[in-house]
């Protein structure tokens, strides 16, 4: 029986990737590996959520040129996206939205925190090389500079782009 090199849990013999973690076995370099589900005691594998290409200057323009409304659908998008990726059931997008308009902005830091780790994330799942920006992108929010999280935010999910 051999074990992932990555989080050590058992693996069946000559799979390429590791059914817990998504990791590379055998010093493969993951290009876009299935993560399996265990729907009752059957594994299935999950498909890989398709992420668009969204040009970076295009949506800072059509936020400015919106007055803020584009910036809102942006937002939105990015937080289902990064939630698909991460394979986590987090809040909505339209949710943490609204999260953000009722608690004045203050759910939005919180948001650009919680971007950066699924970020982080979804980057080990998939094989794909993403740093933890999670305290940076808190800290432009904290300074009102969201929009360069969401700029940082956006070239992350264009690494997963098809």
């Amino acid at each position: 029986m051999k074990y992932c090199p990555n989080c050590g849990k058992e693996i069946a013999e000559g799979v390429a990737y590791c059914n817990h973690c998504g990791a590379a076995v055998n010093g493969e370099k993951a290009s876009n590996p299935q993560i399996n589900v265990t729907i009752n005691n059957q594994s299935a594998p999950m498909p890989t959520p398709v992420i668009p290409n969204r040009s970076i200057v295009l949506a800072i323009v059509l936020s400015l040129i919106t007055c803020g409304i584009y910036s809102i659908y942006w937002f939105i998008v990015m937080t289902d996206e990064a939630n698909a990726l991460s394979n986590e059931n987090g809040t909505s997008g339209a949710l943490a939205f609204l999260f953000s308009l009722l608690t004045c902005g203050i759910y939005e830091i919180y948001w650009n925190y919680k971007m950066g780790q699924k970020m982080y994330k979804a980057g080990q799942l998939r094989g794909i090389n993403i740093s933890d920006n999670s305290v940076v992108y808190l800290i432009l929010g904290l300074f009102g500079l969201s929009i360069i999280s969401y700029a940082l935010i956006q070239n992350d999910l264009n690494k997963f782009s098809a």
